[in-house]
This record gives structure tokens, C-alpha cells and sequence, in this order.
């Protein structure tokens, strides 16, 4: 501050064509001018730090609250400033040097349950365990906070590896620490990106690398986020970035988005330089400016995700029990005689729902969460806030999010305002979700049919726009690793393939998978029943009818819908349904009925 603070006194001028610009003052030895005022700053700023009290660091603040009696410290300082309490109101600090074996005291320590706090730094994060072993006293579960992660992905590794390791009662959980400075995000996308690319290099596979602790999202140098930076730079040049303007953003970062024409340019920032000037700018303006980033790139993942092309990677499929019942042969090479299989897969996963008491904590933890009820169906929900999306036109449209005992919907506001769900009192709320729990199974199942073993050579032949990689394990304990079929194409592959692909099962049957959404029944004709969303309510649709059926199918129970200019045809959800669709496979036979996982 001394050195750097601007003393010099400047003037303003005006050049050959009347701009108004300013210049350093020099005297006639072209000795600069001081200015006074700038002088009497500076110096009053230089005593006021001068009388700030010094910031400790965080290890330094751990240790020194909850004191040396609670906290295992491992890490390679020989010497440390600790609080001792002599009682009274003034605290006392000394200097305590430590010996060479202190980091295997302080291990033995927290293992030993003496000392239930341990802080480790990069010195201390290496050839050393943490982790709740079963042949140690201190078998708690471990809250394993990550602060100041730095820019190497393999330390970060190292690090995380000391509390969750093999031969432990319990793994550990992670907390990353970040501030609610927005740009920080910055360090923390980095050290996801380069745990993705280690994964990729030391295991084949991007999700092992960052070991789950990070989302896909936090990666902020993802095609996702290059797709919403440019989206971003094109509502900045139109003025849709509330807040800050083009050239208030061109002058506070520095980066040029425009051409010598006016328009906006081909070659824009990338993502990295973007990031690296948010850095610099004011918290404020940081904080305006990624927030219209993050709605941006929400409103991308959110879409991939719905369209189900968002790639996360090797993807693991978990369930209760998985059994193999049918396994056929796809394909098999000629030369080395490797095969391709076939897998069907059926799944029991037990369901889960949230309880009232989970519900009634939620409501009392969030002040804006409201009980609703829908008045057509009488189903529950909670409403709570959510992330807000901004759309290609640069409108901002607030959203919330109705939690259901199994699942969640989310509704732009103005959109919720079209349906059914009304605000109710407690009383009638806890009554309904009580009965919603009710109707929930013990279990769901659902089939699931994958492609596994040899797929190169027929990688072709598989669907090309849904290209999931998942792996499973069999309750037998085999391991599946292998392409996931979307139900709409299993028919197709089958014939590609050359399988013969036909199954019979009872209506009950199919109009139970139908209504729970876990599959979609094919019948002859190239017809599908499937359950889709129709004005925020689950259907059954029948797809793939010809005009001569209109009457036929009006006939049997099926009604229709003119939608968007197009008739559809749906099966009533009600009693009726499985006779009606009954009545509908007694017709047409059932030839395909493909999981929607």
C-alpha cells in the first residue's frame, strides 16, 4: 500500500478533435507533482491497516477454538501459536514448539478416540491412514471438509484417500468449503475437471476419478458451459443481462466482444479466460454476472437431462435385487469367436418415501416452503423455491419445485398458476400424505435389457441417440458392464440383430408397468402404449394408430384429444383401464415391452 497507492497528481486536457482526457503533472525539473490529497490518503489507509488485527489462518483459528485438546493437528509446522486459558477476560497466546514425533502422537490420538478433530495438510496426507478402521477405537463416522484444494488433482486424490479406505465400519463424507463469493467456483471446477481427466487416464472411466465428490455440473469447462458462456455473450450484446451492460462489461474484464463492424465476434473468450477475469471483479458484480452464467447453463443440463442425452459418464445401476432372466446371444465374431449378449434384467428396488416427519422438518427449516393439495387428484406436496432459469430470449422465469413422497415436479411459476394444486391447511395436508405413503409399494419392479460383452463390431447397429454406459451386478455377483437399450429401439435392434424378440404377458401385468411409468408396451402394427405428461397429469397414450381404428378405438373405451392440431388417443386411468387395454392386446398382440430406465 505504501509503494502502490496513486500519489501523483494528474490534469485534464483536451486534444486536436475536443476529447477530454487527463495526463500526469511534472514540474519544470520533470520531477512528478504530488498530490497532497491523494498523499493525506494514502497515509491514513496505511495507519488504519496498521491497526487491524492480523487474520489468522484457518488452521490457526481451528485449533486456537476448540483447543489442543480436541484438535490432532499432522502437518509439518515445528513451531505453532496456541490460546491458553489463565481465566481471565483476556485471552493469552504463546508460542509451543513442537518435536519430530508429533504427527505420530496426534495420529495415534484421534485413532484412539482421545482427540475427535484431525486437520491434516499436504505433509501429513501421505503414507498415513484416517479412516474408520475396524481394529481402531475411533470407529465414528468421519465429515472429511476439503479446504483449499488447490490446482492438483493427484494431491486432492491423496488427500481425500487417507479417510475412505478399504477394511473401514463406514466410508466418509465429503464437504468442499467454498465461500458465497461466486467466481470461487472457479478453483473447484478446476479440480473437477482434472479429477474427470484423471479418472479417464488411470481407470478408463471419467466418474472414478472425482470418486463422487463432485457433479457433472461443478465442471465448468464442460461443452454444457461453453454452450451457455456463448449464450451468455449473445444476451449480454443485446442488453438482456440485467445489471451490467456490454460495455460495462468490456470495460471491467477487459475482453472485446465486439467487431470492427459492430457485430459480435466469431472467435469469443474461452471459458477459462472468462473465469479467470471474474476473478477480478468486484464481489458484486462477480456475483450478478454468474448468476445469469449458472441459470444459463442450468436451464442446458436440465434440458439434456429431460431429452435423457446428458452424458455423465459411466453410470452405476443400483437396486435391491437384479436377476438375469433371459440371456441370448446378439452377435459373435468370426475370427475369435467373442460373443455380444442380449440381457434381459429385472430390477427390485425398494421404495423409499419421505416420511411426514421429513416433511414437517423440511416446512419448519424453510420459511417459504407451502402445503399444497392438487384439487382434481387430492395428491400432496410440499412447494419450495427453486433455481431460476433464464431462456434464450434472456427473460428470467422463477420456478419451484413440488416434493411428492416419491418424486418431484417442477413448474414455472406463471405455469403453476394453470393448475390444480391449492394451498391447504396442515391438518388436511398431513392426512393426505399419510394416505399417499399408504398406496406406495413395498417394492417396484421394472425390466431392464442391456447389450454387453463384444460391442465394436456392432456399435453401428446399436441406437445411436442414447448411448448410456451403465454397470450392474447380478444378485448371482456377475458383473455387467454394457449399453443400455431405449425402450423405443429395442424392437428395431432385435431385427438388426436378428433375434426374435417376442413377449407375452398378462394385461393386469402390462397395465401395471404402464401406470408406475417403469416400461413401454409394444403391440403388432408398430403401435406403443407408453405414460406420458398431458397439462401436468400422467397418461397412458396409445401412439401409432391409423385413421381407419378412430372409431374402434373410441369403440373399446379409449378417448381422444386434439392437441397441438393432433389427435391422440388415451387409456382412462381408472378401474377401466386394464379391461380397455385388455381388449385393446386381444386385437393387437403384445410384441415388446422394454424398460424406461
Amino acid at each position: 500500500m505504501k509503494h502502490s497507492f496513486p500519489t501523483q497528481l494528474f490534469e485534464e486536457y483536451s486534444d486536436e478533435v475536443g476529447n477530454l482526457s487527463s495526463r500526469p503533472v511534472y514540474n519544470l525539473d520533470g520531477n512528478p507533482v504530488i498530490c497532497r490529497e491523494a498523499l493525506a490518503r494514502r497515509d491514513e489507509l496505511v495507519e488504519k491497516l496498521g491497526s487491524l488485527p492480523a487474520v489468522p489462518t484457518a488452521l490457526d483459528q481451528i485449533v486456537q477454538h476448540f483447543g489442543t485438546g480436541e484438535v490432532a493437528e499432522i502437518t509439518g509446522r515445528s513451531r505453532r501459536i496456541v490460546r491458553r486459558d489463565t481465566g481471565g477476560h483476556v485471552a493469552r497466546f504463546t508460542v509451543e514448539s513442537r518435536p519430530g514425533s508429533a504427527n505420530l502422537d496426534e495420529t495415534r490420538a484421534f485413532m484412539d478416540d482421545e482427540k475427535r478433530i484431525l486437520v491434516f495438510s499436504e505433509a501429513g496426507g501421505t503414507g498415513r491412514s484416517y479412516h474408520a478402521e475396524l481394529s481402531a477405537m475411533n470407529q465414528r463416522l468421519r465429515v472429511h471438509y476439503l479446504l483449499e484444494a488447490g490446482w492438483r488433482a493427484d494431491t486432492a486424490i491423496q488427500g481425500l484417500g487417507r479417510s475412505n479406505r478399504t477394511n473401514q465400519k463406514q466410508p466418509p463424507l465429503f464437504r468442499p468449503i467454498a465461500t458465497n463469493v461466486k467466481a470461487e467456483r472457479r478453483f473447484l471446477s478446476t479440480i473437477a475437471r482434472r479429477l474427470d481427466t484423471l479418472g479417464a487416464i488411470t481407470r478408463g472411466q471419467r466418474q472414478t476419478g472425482g470418486q463422487g465428490l463432485f457433479r457433472s455440473e461443478d465442471n465448468l469447462e464442460s461443452q454444457y458451459a461453453r454452450d451457455a458462456l456463448r449464450q451468455f455473450y449473445g444476451l449480454l450484446y443485446i442488453g438482456k443481462i440485467e445489471g451490467c451492460s456490454l460495455s460495462t462489461f468490456e470495460a471491467v474484464t477487459g475482453l472485446s466482444l465486439t467487431s470492427e463492424e459492430g457485430g459480435l465476434k466469431d472467435e469469443l473468450p474461452p471459458i477459462t479466460t472468462f473465469l479467470n477475469r471474474m476473478l477480478a471483479m468486484t464481489i458484486d458484480m462477480q456475483n450478478l454476472l454468474f448468476d445469469a452464467f449458472e441459470q444459463l447453463l442450468a436451464a442446458r443440463i436440465e434440458g439434456a437431462v429431460a431429452a435423457g442425452i446428458y452424458d455423465k459418464g459411466l453410470e452405476t445401476i443400483e437396486a435391491d435385487s437384479m436377476k438375469i432372466a433371459e440371456r441370448r446371444v446378439a452377435y459373435t465374431h468370426p475370427a475369435t469367436g467373442a460373443q455380444s449378449h442380449l440381457l434381459t434384467i429385472e430390477q427390485k428396488q425398494r421404495n423409499r418415501p419421505m416420511t411426514l416427519a421429513d416433511v414437517q422438518a423440511l416446512a419448519r427449516r424453510d420459511k417459504q416452503a407451502r402445503l399444497m393439495i392438487n384439487g382434481k387428484s387430492g395428491r400432496p406436496a410440499v412447494m419450495v423455491p427453486t433455481r431460476s432459469i433464464m431462456l434464450d430470449d434472456g427473460s428470467i422465469q422463477p420456478r419451484v419445485v413440488l416434493i411428492r413422497p416419491m418424486d418431484e415436479l417442477r413448474y414455472e411459476v406463471r405455469q403453476l398458476e394453470e393448475t390444480n394444486w391449492e394451498e391447504a391447511d396442515e391438518t388436511a395436508f398431513d392426512a393426505a400424505w399419510e394416505a399417499d405413503i399408504a398406496k406406495v409399494a413395498e417394492f417396484s419392479t421394472s425390466t431392464l435389457h442391456v447389450v454387453t460383452g463384444l460391442l465394436l463390431p456392432i456399435w453401428r447397429l446399436l441406437p445411436q441417440d442414447y448411448c448410456r454406459v451403465y454397470r450392474l451386478q447380478s444378485d448371482d455377483g456377475e458383473r455387467i458392464v454394457g449399453r443400455v437399450v431405449a425402450p423405443s429401439e429395442l424392437s428395431r435392434l432385435c431385427r438388426n440383430l436378428g433375434i426374435d424378440h417376442v413377449e407375452t404377458i398378462t394385461s393386469d401385468h402390462a397395465w401395471r408397468v404402464l401406470t408406475d411409468g417403469s416400461s413401454i408396451v409394444g403391440l403388432a402394427g408398430d403401435m406403443t402404449l407408453r405414460r406420458v405428461r398431458v397439462m401436468y397429469d400422467h397418461r397412458v397414450e396409445l401412439t401409432g394408430f391409423t385413421e381407419g381404428m378412430r372409431e374402434w378405438l373410441k369403440a373399446i373405451g379409449l378417448f381422444p384429444e386434439i392437441i397441438a392440431w393432433k389427435t391422440r388417443f388415451f387409456v382412462p386411468m381408472t378401474g377401466e383401464g386394464p379391461a380397455i387395454l385388455s381388449r385393446l392386446m386381444e386385437r393387437h398382440r403384445l410384441v415388446d415391452v422394454a424398460s424406461r430406465h
